[in-house]
């Protein structure tokens, strides 16, 4: 089957403000975000794209804007089944208190059973994100055939989720994961099974050198995987 080729927006505002951003409106690239973006076309210069497909939030939106002005012939679907988790009444606080509260154990330890106030489980996440996968891959074979390549815009629980379908890990292990802003992960599906050829793949390993926590109000992704939790809704990234 095709290639699916997984795109995390680039960094947000909401990102560098330690907020769970959700499906909070408004949420844009900052500055740093916009860079990442704008590298995009070059990055995917030599790889031919039958389709991109976006979340239809804001961040998502503007990280394919230049690889669409790049490539005008390419065209853009939207599907809101790889949106943002819903995080109900978590969404637009600060991470750094949400962190304190009862369920965050059980989203860090057993999401299979998690499920937000006011908005969705986890396990409703990842089904219809897997839907929106198997629904698109069959759509594009049978348009362009076994060897296109089509794009991914999406969110890093979304895409965690997906890779941890692809590997056939439980959701309960998806935290494990970790997928920067603007990371690139390709998954090539085929009748039996998925492969995974790359995985959250910035061509930086920035993020791999350890730095001191930052001050409020920028969230440090160290200082959750130090405590031995993920970042939930994915994180900064580098600097």
């Amino acid at each position: 089957m095709a290639t699916l080729i997984l795109v995390r927006h680039g960094r947000s505002t909401a990102n560098t403000a330690g907020l769970l951003a959700g499906w909070t409106p408004g949420v844009a690239l900052d500055e740093r975000g916009a860079e990442q973006a704008a590298a995009l076309p070059g990055r995917l210069a030599g790889v031919p794209l039958a389709a991109a497909v976006t979340s239809p939030l804001q961040r998502c939106r503007e990280t394919l804007a230049p690889l669409l002005a790049a490539r005008p012939e390419l065209e853009l679907h939207t599907d809101e089944r790889i949106g943002e988790c819903h995080y109900g009444d978590w969404s637009g606080r600060k991470l750094s208190e949400l962190s304190e509260e009862p369920l965050m154990k059980i989203v860090q330890q057993h999401p299979s059973a998690a499920a937000f106030p006011g908005g969705e489980s986890m396990r409703a996440m990842q089904a219809r994100a897997v839907d929106a996968v198997r629904d698109w891959n069959a759509r594009i074979e049978e348009r362009d055939g076994s060897d296109a390549v089509f794009l991914m815009c999406s969110h890093g629980d979304i895409i965690k989720s997906l890779v941890a379908d692809a590997l056939g890990m439980h959701l309960d292990l998806f935290q494990r994961i970790h997928v920067d802003p603007c990371s690139v992960t390709a998954i090539r599906y085929t009748q039996t099974r998925p492969f995974v050829f790359r995985l959250g793949d910035t061509g930086d390993f920035g993020s791999l050198v350890r730095r001191p926590a930052a001050p409020e109000p920028v969230a440090s992704d160290k200082d959750a995987e130090d405590s031995g939790n993920a970042v939930v809704g994915g994180g900064a990234g580098a600097a």
